[in-house]
């Protein structure tokens, strides 16, 4: 794919706030440009239970050093984004204002084709409309102007945008992981202060979490968790945690769930227009 998928936090969906303004977070591996929102009072999360990735044994390869695992996940993050054309998931919006007791939960299909379209189909909602309206609507509206207009080699998680810096070496559900700080390089908007976490043994990206500053008055700054799993050989984001306090509505929690996803690659779809001619 010749943009990586993004990971954003969209609009951010509230009374007082411009529509049009957005707010991006790192685009990684992966390729489901994926969304999220959240709100507390709280200082950053970045706790949630490590069952969000799934259980894995260990595989006969040697472990990798975290030198090596950084540099096999920057390799493949650069070979993913020339080889997938787009993809399509299965998504579950789930966003929470607990100021008000709201919530509201979309179920819906999304596609996505390089380099710049991406769609929605509704299957089905329930909870309250002010929710759907003014918080999951105008984030898939965001994540849309997002891919229309920006540009995600200014926010992926690569060397020309981030310090990075190994700290220790841990397990998570039965991983055993690489964990290493990242730092922008440049105050750019959709840049973030966290971790990221690598597979000793192969290199995946396994999950990303911080803290990224809003360029909005009506917003502070964000936390947000992101996990991934292995797609046919891919890297897909699955779920998205992401919290801030914003203006007016106070906090807003919202989870997002990629399931089903299937990428399509470069060399299928140039396959299949070949055979069409």
């Amino acid at each position: 794919m010749r943009r990586a998928a993004t990971i954003l936090l969209g609009a951010v969906l509230f009374s007082g706030v411009s529509r049009g303004q957005s707010i991006s977070l790192p685009a990684a591996l992966g390729i489901a440009p994926s969304l999220s929102i959240v709100s507390t009072d709280s200082g950053p999360l970045l706790n949630l239970a490590d069952s969000s990735i799934p259980e894995f044994a260990s595989p006969a390869a040697p472990r990798m050093s975290p030198e090596l695992a950084l540099a096999t996940f920057q390799k493949r993050a650069a070979q993913q984004s020339q080889e997938v054309a787009g993809f399509s998931a299965a998504t579950v919006i789930r966003a929470d204002l607990p100021r008000s007791s709201q919530h509201g939960e979309l179920q819906l299909e999304r596609h996505y084709s390089v380099p710049r379209t991406l769609t929605f189909k509704t299957l089905h909602f329930v909870g309250d409309g002010f929710v759907k309206t003014n918080v999951i609507a105008r984030l898939l509206q965001s994540e849309v102007d997002h891919v229309q207009k920006d540009d995600p080699a200014l926010t992926a998680i690569r060397p020309e945008n981030y310090k990075f810096s190994h700290k220790h070496t841990t397990q998570m559900a039965g991983r055993v992981v690489h964990v290493y700080q990242v730092k922008p390089r440049a105050k750019r908007p959709g840049l973030f202060k966290g971790h990221i976490y690598l597979d000793a043994y192969t290199g995946n990206l396994l999950r990303a979490e911080g803290r990224v500053k809003s360029p909005s008055l009506f917003v502070k700054k964000i936390d947000f968790v992101q996990d991934f799993a292995e797609v046919n050989g891919y890297t897909i984001p699955t779920h998205m945690h992401s919290e801030a306090k914003a203006a007016i509505v106070g906090p807003t929690v919202v989870d997002v769930v990629n399931s089903d996803c299937q990428p399509v690659l470069l060399t299928v779809t140039s396959a299949g227009s070949a055979g069409s001619n």
